[in-house]
């Protein structure tokens, strides 16, 4: 049986939560969760390895920590070698590109994962190299919808949030009152940077199902976008300008958002996810100005031979919708 080697990362956030995907139901481990990760290429290092996965799969910065000692198992078609990385980051919203969901958890709550097998392992030592026990309990059938606490602690509640269901049941409840969406726009400003980023991430939520919500507050996003330090609420604030119909925003903040873009494409700093929406909305932009459709295909142009596979692929697909209309025009 042939063995397989895959780096997978221990990615602790600043509060010392560790992130966790979830797999889909169409593949080797169907709706299991994991460490996100992946197989070594050939002449790659195991360390080069877990970097450029992390990139490619959750579009996020980690620093490399630690490294654990790896766990082998044995599955019915296939043996896997996993390689540990205790790794850190500043970055607490993935942008899912392989699975379909993530969460943060507490290291002691490991074990209570439905992990795939090797994952089980690699959890198990990590909790040992800690020196703490597992706080796992056996998995209840009957699930509860959470309730609001009885002071209304919003803030706590944003903070709180550890995945997707209940950062939508939280979209739910500021879709349907207006000072929770307002409140969550506030603290989308926050220096805590937790709670921003949290307040933010939930905002994409709600404007993913009534985007009509976000139109009065659009220019204020955009004109914020260049003074943000906060990137995890940057790239919130820009996938929900990119899904949004931009003659909403004030004509005045076009050319914010334009020059925040090209620059944001330009810089070998910038997150992927951040520089893949700036081409969105630059795209979306050409139809209002087309006389950007030039710049933007030679700033794409120029980034082919120095960007992740997912930005080539992101702006070949961008050039070819503007070559579509420019033939079409």
């Amino acid at each position: 049986m042939k063995t397989f080697d895959v780096t997978c990362a221990i990615i602790r956030n600043e509060d010392d939560e560790i992130l966790v995907v979830q797999r889909g139901e169409y593949t080797d481990h169907p709706m299991k969760w994991e460490f996100p990760g992946g197989k070594v290429n050939k002449g790659e290092s195991f360390e080069e390895c877990i970097v450029r996965e992390i990139q490619e799969e959750l579009s996020i910065d980690i620093v490399i920590f630690g490294k654990l000692s790896a766990a082998q198992y044995d599955y019915t078609n296939k043996s896997v070698r996993l390689i540990p990385f205790i790794c850190d980051t500043l970055d607490e919203m993935p942008f899912l590109s392989e699975h379909i969901d993530f969460k943060w958890i507490e290291a002691e709550k490991l074990l209570s994962v439905d992990f795939s097998e090797a994952d089980i392992i690699v959890a198990e030592n990590y909790l040992y190299r800690l020196g703490k026990q597992s706080s796992y309990k056996p998995e209840q059938k009957e699930t509860k919808e959470p309730v609001l606490p009885e002071n209304n602690n919003l803030k706590n509640m944003v903070t709180g949030m550890m995945g997707t269901q209940e950062a939508e049941w939280m979209a739910s409840l500021a879709a349907d009152d207006p000072r929770i969406f307002l409140t969550l726009i506030e603290y989308s400003f926050s220096d805590d940077k937790k709670l921003a980023f949290r307040s933010s991430w939930t905002l994409t939520k709600v404007c993913d199902k009534f985007p009509e919500m976000i139109y009065p507050y659009l220019n204020k996003l955009s004109e914020a976008l260049p003074r943000l330090t906060n990137e995890s609420v940057q790239r919130s604030f820009m996938r929900i300008i990119s899904l949004s119909n931009l003659n909403k925003i004030g004509v005045k903040y076009h050319g914010i958002l334009a020059d925040f873009c090209f620059k944001t494409l330009k810089s070998g700093f910038s997150a992927i996810a951040v520089r893949a929406y700036s081409m969105e909305i630059l795209f979306k932009l050409t139809a209002i100005y087309p006389e950007l459709k030039n710049e933007l295909l030679a700033t794409i142009n120029m980034l082919q031979d120095s960007e992740s596979a997912g930005i080539i692929a992101r702006g070949k697909q961008i050039a070819q919708k503007i070559h579509h209309h420019i033939c079409n025009s």
